[in-house]
């Protein structure tokens, strides 16, 4: 044990694997010579030596040195004697070395991998293919016209450009084409005999996916039944198919192979039939009259013909790879790095049945937004790893786009592993910075079948369930809650956003006007929005505001608004002097940061000066609470603005809250107001606003003011401004105008 061991530690040391590959194998390769006799010399059609004993050296080094040395004195010393022998070793090395070393230098990044990368053709070509041969060639035509290779002047002839030289040549090059990649094979082979396995891998990888055995079958036929043709002995009886004819028609045919079966294989199987070809090429050339010629043809004919095959099944390989990579790539979200929408939709194709489930973080989004978007991927990324790990081997975690994620499980038994599923990710626990974090997890989920042709609104209803879940803190199943109905409502929500796109786009909405009196006389009007309908009838804010709000059209609305009520008043300043409006603002609006800056642009383009705009800031969970909107209040309120908190008293809007922000009117909501008379508690809520809005030295609003009783009972608590129908019912703003000229006439 010990002993295999130490080998396979000291493999590649120069005294073992090294030593003895080439002194046994060099023997053996060397069968694969074809030589031939050429007028009264010899010349080469297929030379492997110096291809193997490159591939040595592109796997061992300079450790292969003295294995390489120790074959050639083997080889050569018992025929030529020493000095041949040493001058044959040194005609070896020195093309060797200086290959090997180019190749190094020039390729140093992956130039051990593997045949078949386009990238490295260039450069294995030439420092493989073209300098060994044209190095070898060269020395051995000096050192025969020094007259050192006494025993193989039949090789050269007394001109070194003769033809002999070029079929010597073209040998040497179709040699090291298709020799260097077999030599590799062979020695990868020996090191590591488990490598059959991934190579077996690899040609399955390479085959084109549509390929069918029946293909493939025929292919090989058509390449046996031209190699049978091509190696019948001639005869009388011969015809053109017994030719090297029949060699050029052994090009379409690998050509096919090429771009179908891939480098791997059809490299394995091209270097036999070559190997085969040229070994018994006196079968197709006959020896006559410019047999030299004719020799030389079908020489370069193996040199181009490897080339071509060689090239066009690496590009084929290489197109189906990206091909594959993109198409992979297609169905993988780029930044979270796991299976995407459309990867969702080709596994619910793929499977007849289905059970859908939608995981809803929204907590996410907050916490993306304070600790960056790094915390959301990792979140996501983590919390698939934590599912997966319950899933079945077909199953798989989807990322949707925002803070959801979908989950495809197997339609058997579903009903139970979701529920296995919620109570497994309950207990997942994500953390941040040393900072553990538990965000709720709403989980919804459906049953479906192949092909669901509406999967945005099947997910887009399992959304609006799993808010239901958040709410519920278990699973619920969309089937149950009424799909039907939620479909519904998700149509009417679109149709509703569409509407207000197209209110936008062309300015259709109409403002409304509505009087707020204060005690002492003077008065400002509330600017109210209104939206028309496909019939013309007016639609109240509270059905397409929350639909604005939800498609972040909000802040659109909100501008809109503004800058029609600074042109209103920039037409009729002087009809209108010194009137003010206050302007509702939603929740995304105060907190985008170039809002006050959009503000003073409007207010310098209609020259309108700050005071005459309120701004009533809406309650919101961020209100109160949220740095960024707090301090772009106080840049509107630096500007001039005033700012006035609207609703107080109910949701975020409290007296907490209340504490941290400094405004300049406070309204008071209208569901106070309107028991204010009958209801003693609401007097005494009211009566405390009242008491905190002088404290904090704020002017008070009372909405809701329909009767004489509530005007009166405001007015005993000292609240200075009152709105309402007794007031005033909302109008047109241009009616403002008949207003003002009706009294100029009174």
């Amino acid at each position: 044990m010990n002993i295999l061991a130490f080998l396979k530690n000291n493999e590649n040391r120069w005294w073992a694997l090294p030593l003895i590959l080439p002194v046994v194998l060099l023997p053996a390769l060397s069968v694969a010579n074809t030589f031939t006799q050429l007028g009264d010399g010899i010349v080469a059609l297929y030379y492997l030596p110096l291809s193997f004993l490159l591939a040595l050296m592109m796997f061992f080094g300079l450790g292969a040195l003295p294995g390489i040395a120790l074959s050639l004195f083997i080889r050569y010393y018992p025929s030529v004697g020493m000095f041949e022998t040493v001058a044959g070793m040194l005609h070896f090395i020195i093309p060797l070395v200086l290959s090997w070393g180019g190749y190094r230098v020039f390729a140093p990044r992956r130039n051990m991998t593997a045949y078949g990368d386009v990238r490295l053709m260039a450069q294995r070509i030439f420092w493989q293919v073209f300098c060994p041969a044209t190095l070898f060639l060269v020395l051995f035509q000096f050192a025969v016209y020094l007259g050192v290779y006494e025993s193989r002047q039949s090789l050269a002839g007394l001109n070194p450009l003769n033809i002999r030289t070029l079929i010597n040549y073209q040998a040497l090059l179709v040699s090291g084409l298709t020799g260097v990649p077999l030599s590799y094979l062979l020695i990868r082979l020996i090191r590591h005999p488990r490598y059959v396995k991934s190579l077996v891998s690899q040609i399955r990888s390479q085959i084109d996916k549509k390929v069918t055995v029946a293909e493939f079958l025929l292919w090989a036929v058509a390449l046996g039944g031209l190699l049978s043709l091509l190696l019948l002995p001639m005869n009388e009886n011969s015809s053109i198919f017994t030719t090297n004819y029949t060699l050029s028609l052994l090009m379409p045919v690998m050509l096919w192979g090429a771009m179908r079966f891939g480098y791997k294989l059809v490299s394995l199987i091209w270097t036999p039939v070559l190997l085969v070809s040229i070994h018994y090429f006196y079968h197709y050339i006959p020896a006559n009259q410019g047999y030299d010629i004719q020799l030389a043809i079908t020489s370069s004919s193996y040199l181009v013909f490897s080339f071509v095959v060689i090239y066009m099944s690496m590009m084929a390989t290489r197109q189906r790879a990206v091909n594959k990579r993109s198409r992979r790539l297609a169905l993988l979200d780029p930044v979270v790095h796991m299976p995407n929408l459309r990867a969702l939709s080709r596994d619910l194709a793929k499977n007849p049945w289905s059970a859908l489930c939608l995981l809803r973080i929204p907590e996410l989004e907050i916490l993306g937004r304070n600790y960056g978007v790094l915390l959301r991927i990792l979140y996501k990324q983590q919390l698939a790893q934590w599912v997966n790990g319950t899933l079945q081997p077909n199953e798989q975690v989807y990322h949707l786009t925002g803070y959801d994620l979908a989950v495809r499980l197997n339609a058997e038994s579903h009903q139970q592993r979701i529920e296995a599923l919620d109570e497994h990710i309950k207990q997942f626990r994500f953390v941040w910075d040393g900072m553990p974090l538990q965000p709720q997890v709403g989980v919804s989920y459906c049953y479906v079948r192949s092909p669901v042709n509406h999967l945005y609104l099947v997910l887009g209803e399992l959304g609006v369930v799993a808010d239901m879940s958040l709410s519920s803190n278990h699973p619920e199943n969309l089937q149950q809650r009424g799909a039907v109905h939620l479909q519904r409502s998700l149509k009417d929500k679109v149709a509703m956003m569409s509407r207000l796109q197209k209110t936008l786009d062309n300015n259709e909405f109409t403002l409304l006007a509505q009087p707020v009196r204060g005690l002492r006389g003077d008065r400002y009007h509330e600017v109210l929005l209104r939206m028309p309908d496909v019939n013309g009838l007016l639609i109240s804010p509270d059905q397409f505001l929350p639909v604005a709000q939800e498609f972040g059209l909000s802040s659109r609305v909100d501008l809109w608004v503004l800058e029609h009520t600074l042109r209103f008043l920039a037409a009729h300043r002087e009809r209108l002097p010194g009137q003010r409006f206050a302007i509702n603002l939603a929740p995304s609006t105060v907190c985008r940061v170039q809002f006050p800056l959009e503000v003073s642009r409007l207010l310098a383009k209609y020259a309108i000066e700050p005071w005459q705009l309120i701004f009533e800031v809406t309650e919101c969970s961020t209100f109160g609470s949220g740095e960024q909107a707090l301090h772009i209040l106080q840049q509107l309120q630096k500007m001039g603005v005033r700012i006035a908190i609207d609703d107080f008293g109910t949701g975020y809007a409290s007296y907490a809250r209340l504490k941290s922000v400094d405004a300049d009117i406070l309204k008071i909501d209208g569901s106070f107001i309107r028991n204010i008379v009958n209801n003693s508690l609401d007097y005494q809520i009211v009566a405390s606003i009242c008491h905190l809005a002088r404290m904090k030295k704020m002017l008070v609003v009372a909405e809701y003011v329909e009767t004489e009783e509530i005007r009166s009972a405001v007015n005993a608590l000292g609240i200075d401004y009152v709105q309402g129908y007794l007031i005033g019912r909302p109008v047109p703003l241009e009616s403002l105008l008949e207003a003002e000229a009706s009294s100029s006439d009174a």
